[in-house]
Formats: structure tokens, sequence, C-alpha cells
């Protein structure tokens, strides 16, 4: 990386030289302005606009435009002049908790590196420190002509620092939030939980710029020649939205989007029948367990037996002779007899 800054950390007596790197990098697409008929590239001039001449940069100065419209010229002479302690040097004013600092106040971000193998003592020294305690380091530091407030803390094994907007940089939220007669019920508030529960933690790592991609492949498209896919843009809808309602659509369809990409597509879902409550512990449960141990009519057996049934009750009931039928009852009874001889004996006596 290239430093864009070097100084010094100035942690008590103990100076720490260290080189400056942005931590971040724009990624967003740059534009040009052309002219559209020829292709032109369009520039602008600075021209005064009391001779409406163009100025070089080396006749141009900074200058203060006062409450009355009068303007004071200020040289990079004069602003070098002025004491700024920390123009080469970050002094670190105390230590505060992480807590501390309101995320409003967070700005560009750096990389610190130890410039120098003498800097790499007292630069881990810090480091360690801020580890150990689980504290953030608060500073002032001075870049491009301007001084700012910072936080130092650790990550991974390097020293970072986030330029901070100094407290009466952040502006007051009056008048922004919503009527105080809006009252939020508590079923309400449970959907929502409920929706938070299915959403999960968010994957950082997983986030890009889908608006970026998009306009690269618009501007491949048109270099290539080829036709532009466009989309109708959705109508914003003025209707008031019932919310328990969208809430409840939106657990579901979260739900959704969860199980589709945990399950492969193999498993079933399983729903409960309705209106069929389990029964729990009284006599019930030896019922139920006698339920259980019986064996389970598959599902080709019942479509069979019910088919059986209603043929039984179709086919007319056949009338059997009656000389048949009298034997019938004749010989069981002699079968009664044979099969209990202890009966007749007690009865004889």
């Amino acid at each position: 990386m290239r430093s864009i800054w070097n100084g010094s950390i100035s942690f008590g007596l103990v100076s720490i030289p260290v080189k400056l790197m942005n931590a971040t990098e724009n990624h967003s697409i740059s534009f040009r302005q052309i002219h559209l008929s020829d292709g032109g590239r369009i520039r602008y001039h600075k021209v005064c606009e009391l001779d409406e001449e163009e100025v070089p940069a080396s006749e141009t100065v900074k200058a203060y435009e006062d409450a009355d419209g009068s303007v004071v010229p200020v040289t990079d002479e004069d602003l070098a002049s002025l004491p700024l302690p920390t123009a080469k040097t970050i002094e670190i004013e105390g230590f505060v908790p992480p807590a501390a600092i309101d995320p409003l106040q967070l700005d560009s971000a750096y990389y610190l590196a130890a410039n120098g193998v003498p800097a790499a003592k007292p630069y881990a020294l810090l480091r360690e420190a801020l580890r150990r305690s689980g504290k953030v380091a608060v500073a002032r530091f001075a870049i491009r002509g301007r001084e700012r407030l910072g936080m130092l803390r650790v990550v991974d094994d390097v020293i970072a620092m986030h330029g901070l907007l100094w407290p009466d940089e952040i502006r007051t939220p009056e008048g922004i939030a919503p009527d105080s007669g809006v009252k939020v019920r508590d079923a309400e508030l449970d959907l929502a939980d409920a929706l938070m529960n299915t959403l999960g933690d968010a994957d950082m790592d997983t986030l890009h710029d889908d608006y970026r991609e998009a306009v690269e492949e618009l501007v491949a498209a048109k270099a290539a020649g080829e036709p532009v896919a466009e989309e109708e843009p959705e109508e914003a809808e003025g209707k008031v939205i019932d919310l328990m309602a969208a809430l409840e659509s939106s657990v579901r369809a979260a739900e959704d989007a969860k199980a589709g990409a945990e399950d492969d597509g193999t498993h079933a879902e399983v729903h409960p029948i309705k209106g069929r409550t389990p029964r729990t512990g009284g006599s019930g449960g030896g019922r139920a367990a006698k339920k259980q141990g019986a064996r389970k009519k598959t599902p080709r057996e019942e479509p069979a037996r019910e088919k059986e049934t209603t043929a039984q009750r179709k086919a007319p009931a056949k009338k059997a002779p009656a000389k048949k039928a009298a034997a019938k009852s004749s010989a069981g009874k002699t079968a009664a007899k044979k099969a209990s001889p202890g009966t007749r004996k007690r009865t004889s006596a």
C-alpha cells in the first residue's frame, strides 16, 4: 500500500514513527461528461467572473467569505504559519471503551504501519496495550491542512485509525422521529422478533454491489453493440398496508427461503393433522400404547379393504336350504354336549 502521510504517534513520552495508509478503496464506476453529438470531452475551466478570462492555478488562492459577502484571501503561507502540533504527530488524548464512540462520528479509515525497524517495539507495545485493555485511543491528527479527531483500535495485528467527526458536527435528530402518538402492539413486536430470528445473522462477506455489476454489464453490452435489456421500474404503492399481514407474510417468505437454502429437495414436509390433539398422561395413555402396538395398515391394504367391504354390501345374501340349516344346527348342539362332559355331571348330580 502507498502511504499518504508520515509522522509519529505520541504515546506519553513514547514516540512511534508510523506511516498512514488508506484502509478502504472505492469501487464505484466513474463517468466522464462528453458532448453527445461528437463524443468530445467536457472540461471545466477556472474563469474569473469579472474579466471572464481563464485563471491559471498559480494565480488562484483560497479565500474566506464573510457573512456580508466580503472575501478575505488566505494563502498557503498564512496557513503554514499557524501553530499546528498535530501536523506530523498523532497525539493520543486518552482511552475510552468502544461503546463510548458514537457510530455517527465514524468517518474515513486508515491503517498505521511501523515506519522502520526501531519503531517495531513501541508499535507492538501500544498494540498489545490496546488489545489487553479492551479500549480504544482517542487522538488528534492533522491531514490535508485540517486538524481532525481520530480513534485508534486493533485490527488483527495492525493498529487502525478512524477519522472522527467532532461532536459539534453531529446534527441532533429534531423533528425527524414519527409522531409520539404512534403505538406498537406486543403482537406486532412478536412478529418482528420472529422475522429477525428467521432472517438470522447477516453474512457480511457475501454482500456485494449489485448495481455496480449491472452498470458494468450495461457498459459491456453497449461497447459490443448488443441490445440493452430494459426493466420497467416498480411503481411505489401509496396505499396503507396491513402491518400484521405484511409481517406474517415476511416471516413465511423468510422461512421458505431459509428452508429452500438448507433443503436439497429430497425431504418431504410433515404437517400435523388438523383437529387432532395428542394425549399425554391419564387413562388415554394405555389406549394410545395399545393402538401404537397394533399393526398399521399400509396404503395398499386400506383401498383393498374398502373395496372388499363395498362388494360385500352390494352382493345379495344367499338363503341356505331349510334341511341343510337344520342339520347344521343339530350338529352344533351335539358337538357342544361332547365338548363339556363336566357340565352334564354337575347337572345330573
